[in-house]
């Protein structure tokens, strides 16, 4: 049993998504760490205030509904995707097009589905013989 444990425990797989997650977590700071510091105060000088939870409340029976909160969540999210696409997304792309060109590794075409290829034929037919 423990030498199954032990097996199970050293696969490649289980370790790298071990590593993964370590990386994530330390990782997922530097995004928030961004997002709070740099581009919330930048959005907060624009519109005078660092989130929009107040906006848009409507009271119902002294309930009050706070659309301002999930335009604020909206907001985080849309700027937490766009910082890692430009710190991470943007970057690995440009390094992995640099290696190809250096490799001489040119990017796979994709191959035409067979049905679009043979309607593209009969069009091409078609047209040549109106």
């Amino acid at each position: 049993m423990l030498k199954g444990f032990k097996d199970f425990i050293m696969k490649g797989n289980v370790l790298d998504l071990a590593v993964a997650v370590i990386v994530g977590a330390a990782f997922a700071q530097v995004v928030n760490a961004m997002v709070e510091a740099v581009l919330m105060p930048g959005i907060s000088a624009l519109v005078g205030s660092p989130d929009f939870d107040s906006f848009a409340v409507l009271s119902l029976n002294g309930n009050d509904i706070r659309f301002g909160v999930l335009l604020t969540a909206l907001v985080n999210f849309l700027l937490v995707a766009a910082a890692v696409y430009v710190a991470v997304v943007l970057p690995m792309n440009k390094m992995l097009e640099a290696r190809n060109r250096r490799l001489g590794i040119a990017p796979d075409e994709e191959e035409a589905d067979a049905q679009v290829q043979l309607l593209t034929e009969i069009r091409d037919e078609l047209r040549r013989r109106a």
